[in-house]
């Protein structure tokens, strides 16, 4: 039996840090506890809910963050895969934001994000470059490098998983 994933619309929100230092989660899936990976904050969009407001909710719930500004849709990305059990079929829009560095609060995780999410860091682009932990998307690196050094892109670029 084939089963077809879940369509799951989603925001995440690339927060760059004076120092050009990124925000990321370390995150694993329950049912995979091996398996842990580096992203930033975000998460699924409600209904009713445009994808901007679920990408500045996500990060006040993620961060505590809630004065900012969110800069441009910069990149969609799709990806399908099994995440706590649920086959997904999650399609992104990511954005950009440039922030004061601030002291994360966790308070408002959800029951699930206390469960998946561990730590959460500021990455600098060297530290990107030389990681051999598993970042989202897995090109991060590459792509944070051309974004700080060429400017956001005027339309949203696809970016491989």
């Amino acid at each position: 039996m084939n089963v077809q994933p879940k369509i799951r619309p989603t925001s995440r929100v690339l927060l760059i840090d004076e120092k050009d230092r990124v925000l990321l989660f370390r995150g694993q899936d329950p049912a995979k506890p091996e398996v842990r990976f580096w992203f930033p904050p975000g998460g699924g969009i409600e209904d009713g809910e445009s994808a901007e407001a679920a990408a500045k909710r996500e990060v006040a719930e993620e961060t505590g963050l809630v004065d900012f500004e969110l800069g441009p849709h910069i990149w969609n990305r799709r990806h399908i895969f099994t995440f706590y059990g649920s086959h997904q079929d999650v399609r992104e829009k990511w954005y950009f934001a440039r922030v004061a560095n601030f002291e994360i609060d966790t308070s408002g995780f959800t029951d699930v994000e206390l469960e998946v999410m561990q730590e959460h860091k500021w990455w600098t682009q060297e530290e990107l470059d030389k990681t051999d932990d598993f970042l989202t998307p897995r090109s991060l690196a590459p792509l944070l490098r051309d974004l700080l050094a060429n400017g956001l892109p005027p339309e949203p670029i696809t970016v491989p998983v």
